[in-house]
């Protein structure tokens, strides 16, 4: 069941690279800013996709969110599926993300999350995020 929305955050593709061109396989990295509930925090991360289709993308990613205070972190792998939106470059995204910290404060309700999320990018690598709790 779809839980409450535990995060909003806008990220920029930072760097890409061609990882196989045989299967279409592209690795990006990307940082962003956000909350999760209160907590402001920033976010590395890298994920890669490969075409399985026309228009249509499988990708994993691996990401680590830090407080901005820099005392807590919480590191996460997310899987999911991108579209491409008609004839614009924009692209949509829906999947999972499963989260892990061994924090005790302000993150530690995140430690073995599951967490749904859709996120929405534009041509230019400029997107924003949204996490709801899977329960």
């Amino acid at each position: 069941m779809l839980g409450d929305l535990i995060y909003e955050g806008k990220y920029r593709i930072t760097n890409s690279r061609v990882l196989n061109t045989e299967e279409t396989k592209i690795e990006y990295n990307f940082t962003e800013e956000g909350k999760f509930k209160d907590i402001e925090i920033t976010l590395i991360g890298t994920f890669w996709t490969v075409s399985v289709g026309t228009d249509v993308a499988y990708g994993e990613g691996q990401h680590i969110a830090t407080t901005k205070d820099g005392r807590e972190t919480v590191t996460f792998s997310g899987y999911g599926i991108a579209r491409l939106k008609g004839e614009s470059k924009d692209t949509s995204f829906n999947g999972s993300f499963f989260y892990k910290t061994s924090s005790n404060g302000k993150l530690a309700f995140l430690n073995n999350m599951v967490g749904i999320f859709e996120a929405e990018e534009d041509e230019s690598g400029n997107g924003v995020v949204k996490v709801w709790e899977w329960k």
